[in-house]
């Protein structure tokens, strides 16, 4: 596993997000669900509309870039402008934030240099709190790995080492399904990829303690070619698909057959 390279933050979003988020979440403990997006249920998810994170992103968010088809959440990115970018790309977020348990999805992603396909967990001023995140992104330039990363207060990393670490898949992104994991505790964060543990985290100082919004999401960038590689020119709708998503609280016992938590295995 090697340290990656992170874009730094994640920027305010405009008022018209801001005044949505800003009458709150529920910051309290929420119960456990499973989504398997036979809709999407606009009641749990916010779809985001209108506006892009910053300049490094050379897409606006779109809510024709996000829905629910046979089973699954599309999140997409489409070769039509909005706004004043040449792409439209697809975001949700949960309505609610979710604090300490399990948190699972299984997805495949599309492939392409410059693309960001994600299924993170985050937290920041557009809701009155600082800055805390907990991700998983696929870089589509090479689909054969997956970043985790963590953001605590905007910062990543304890002060001497990045909380990136990039983690082989057991195939690509783009050939199949794959299920990701995280289990945070107030002293730990566990990350799993079908199944198996591939990193713990125990430094305090890289460990969130705020309730958290999921989201996924698929864009791109022209400029962050270290980190994403150079954009290549998309010229068809893609997305990335998303077969199930599922929250369960610290404590709580294991409530379906694909979840971690019904593993008989000792790192659970």
């Amino acid at each position: 596993m090697t340290a990656m390279r992170r874009l730094p933050t994640r920027t305010l979003l405009p008022l018209l997000l801001g005044s949505l988020a800003m009458s709150g979440p529920t910051l309290a403990q929420e119960a456990a669900f499973r989504d398997d997006f036979n809709q999407l249920d606009l009641t749990r998810w916010y779809v985001s509309d209108g506006w892009s994170n910053g300049s490094h992103q050379n897409c606006t968010w779109s809510s024709d870039q996000a829905k629910a088809a046979n089973g699954m959440l599309l999140v997409g990115f489409a070769p039509v402008p909005k706004g004043d970018r040449q792409y439209r790309c697809g975001e949700i977020q949960t309505r609610k934030a979710y604090g300490y348990g399990t948190f699972e999805a299984r997805f495949k992603t599309p492939s392409g240099s410059g693309l960001n396909a994600a299924f993170f967990t985050y937290i920041g001023q557009q809701q009155g709190k600082p800055h805390d995140e907990i991700d998983f992104e696929v870089l589509l330039h090479d689909t054969s790995h997956v970043d985790t990363t963590t953001f605590v207060n905007g910062k990543s990393g304890d002060g001497t080492t990045g909380a990136g670490q990039s983690h082989p898949l057991p195939q690509p992104s783009d050939a199949d399904f794959t299920t990701y994991a995280f289990t945070w505790e107030p002293d730990r964060l566990r990350f799993y990829i079908d199944g198996e543990l591939v990193r713990t985290m125990t430094e305090p100082a890289t460990i969130p303690s705020n309730p958290q919004r999921i989201f996924f999401s698929l864009w791109g960038s022209d400029t962050l070619t270290d980190w994403m590689g150079t954009f290549a020119p998309v010229t068809s709708p893609i997305a990335m698909e998303v077969d199930w998503v599922a929250f369960t609280p610290l404590g709580a016992d294991c409530a379906f057959d694909d979840s971690i938590l019904c593993q008989d295995n000792e790192d659970n």
